[in-house]
């Protein structure tokens, strides 16, 4: 008899999904995530690059996702890629629930080309943003570059985490954007793990995040 990596990890309880919406005067958001999935997406935000984005965190993060955005793009993209921020972070600590067995913690180091990115993240309660990235364009395709330091202080706002993203090389905002994302996607797929040593067990000395 053979046994896999995954034949030892404990199951799930209930399945890690939530579905949220969001709706204002600026914008009308529904996103739906499923945590434990495959990493499909169906976007619609009405800003291509951003979409691209959204896709490598599902992607590289093993989430599904599905987001569907309509919101003022002919003011600018910041309330829709703000606000997709919020509802994201609402249904990601929706579908986290208590955080029992969760490894809590991770992070990654993702290169494209010249550019290379590090994001660590903390399920910590406590919602906190350090980023630095001196992006070396202001216009990506049709997004504005600072629109995602607005993206990522809606997702930690309300997804309840600490969050320190760097950019430490690149010189092409593409690649600077997409290192980011992607490094992203891969610290959330480690926190979000199920930790088999610690099954049911809140990951903190206080017993309670």
């Amino acid at each position: 008899m053979t046994t896999s990596i995954t034949d030892s990890l404990p199951a799930l309880s209930a399945p890690r999904t939530a579905e949220v919406s969001r709706n204002t005067a600026e914008t009308k958001i529904t996103v739906k995530v499923n945590l434990d999935g495959t990493g499909k997406a169906t976007l619609s935000t009405g800003i291509g690059f951003f979409d691209h984005m959204l896709d490598q965190i599902a992607r590289h993060g093993l989430i599904d996702l599905d987001i569907h955005a309509v919101g003022d793009l002919h003011i600018d993209g910041h309330h829709t890629v703000e606000d997709v921020g919020i509802t994201l972070g609402q249904a990601v600590a929706q579908a986290v629930g208590d955080k029992k067995g969760l490894r809590r913690y991770g992070h990654a180091y993702v290169p494209l080309d010249e550019a290379l990115s590090r994001v660590v993240i903390d399920f910590s309660g406590r919602p906190g943003l350090v980023m630095n990235v001196p992006f070396k364009s202001g216009m990506i395709g049709t997004f504005d570059s600072q629109l995602a330091y607005e993206f990522f202080q809606g997702f930690v706002n309300h997804a309840f985490v600490t969050l320190h993203i760097d950019n430490l090389k690149g010189e092409n905002a593409h690649h600077q954007a997409e290192t980011v994302f992607k490094a992203f996607a891969r610290a959330l797929r480690m926190a979000l793990e199920i930790d088999p040593r610690s099954v049911g067990v809140i990951p903190s000395t206080k017993g309670s995040l």
